[in-house]
C-alpha cells in the first residue's frame, strides 16, 4: 500500500511538474509572439519614416541637379551679349572712326551704312553742317523730319551727353520698325541718335533695339568709341 501511494504521490508530482512546464513554455510563446508583434509593428513604422526622408533626398537632389545643370542664360529679345566682341569701322576719307559688333550684317547706302544682327540695328550717317548741333536746332530741324519717316514716333527728347570724343547731341525716341517679310509683325524701338560735330563735319550715329532690352552698356561701347582721326 505505501509503495502504490508513493507511485501515485510521484506521478501526482511529475504531472504537476509537466503542466506547470506546459504552462510556462505557453506563456512564454505568447510572450514572444506579443514581442515579435510589436517588433513588427515599429519596424514598419520606421520603414514608412526611412521611405518618406529616402523620397524628400531624392525631390532635393532632383532640384539640386536642374540648378546646378549650368544652362545658359536666355537673354530677351534685342539683348546684345555681354561677351560681344567689337571691330573698328573706319570710312576711308571721312575722317572718324568706331567700334561696331562683330558679325553684324553691313548695308551700305549712299549717304550711310548700317550693321544690323536681328532685332538690333546701328545706322553711321556722315555729312556736313554749318553750325555746332544743340538740343533745340534738333528738335526744331531734325525731329519733325523724323516723324514724317519713323511709324509711331513718339516720346521725342534732346538732351547733351559727354563722349570721349567731346559734348554730343542726343535724341531718345520711340517708333515701330518695317513690318517682318514673313510674320508681318512690326517691332516698336528705342531709339538713340547721336550727332557728334567738328568743324563744319557732322555724324549722326543711331542705335536701335526693342523697347525693353537692355543695351546700356553695348550702346555706350559704341558710341564712347567713336573718334575723329
Amino acid at each position: 500500500m505505501k509503495a502504490t501511494r508513493f507511485a501515485k504521490a510521484t506521478t501526482s508530482v511529475k504531472g504537476t511538474t509537466t503542466m506547470r512546464r506546459t504552462l510556462l513554455l505557453s506563456t512564454a510563446v505568447a510572450a514572444a509572439a506579443l514581442t515579435v508583434t510589436a517588433l513588427t509593428g515599429c519596424g514598419g513604422n520606421g520603414g514608412a519614416k526611412a521611405s518618406s526622408k529616402a523620397s524628400g533626398g531624392g525631390t532635393a537632389g532632383t532640384a539640386g541637379t536642374s540648378a546646378g545643370t549650368g544652362a545658359p542664360e536666355n537673354n530677351p529679345a534685342g539683348d546684345i551679349p555681354d561677351n560681344q566682341a567689337y571691330v573698328v569701322y573706319a570710312p576711308a576719307g571721312q575722317g572718324f572712326s568706331v567700334k561696331v559688333p562683330e558679325g553684324w550684317a553691313r548695308t551700305d547706302a549712299a549717304s550711310s551704312v548700317t550693321f544690323t544682327d536681328k532685332l538690333n540695328r546701328i545706322t553711321v550717317a556722315p555729312g556736313t553742317a554749318g553750325t555746332a548741333p544743340t538740343p533745340r536746332s534738333v528738335t526744331a530741324r531734325v525731329v519733325p523730319a523724323l516723324k514724317g519717316q519713323v511709324p509711331g514716333f513718339a516720346g521725342e527728347k534732346a538732351s547733351t551727353v559727354p563722349r570721349r570724343a567731346g559734348s554730343v547731341v542726343l535724341l531718345t525716341y520711340r517708333g515701330d520698325t518695317a513690318p517682318d517679310p514673313v510674320t508681318g509683325k512690326a517691332v516698336h524701338d528705342a531709339f538713340e541718335r547721336y550727332a557728334f560735330f567738328r568743324g563744319g563735319q557732322e555724324v549722326d550715329l543711331t542705335l536701335s533695339g526693342p523697347v525693353g532690352a537692355d543695351n546700356v552698356d553695348p550702346w555706350r561701347i559704341v558710341t564712347d568709341s567713336f573718334t575723329w582721326q
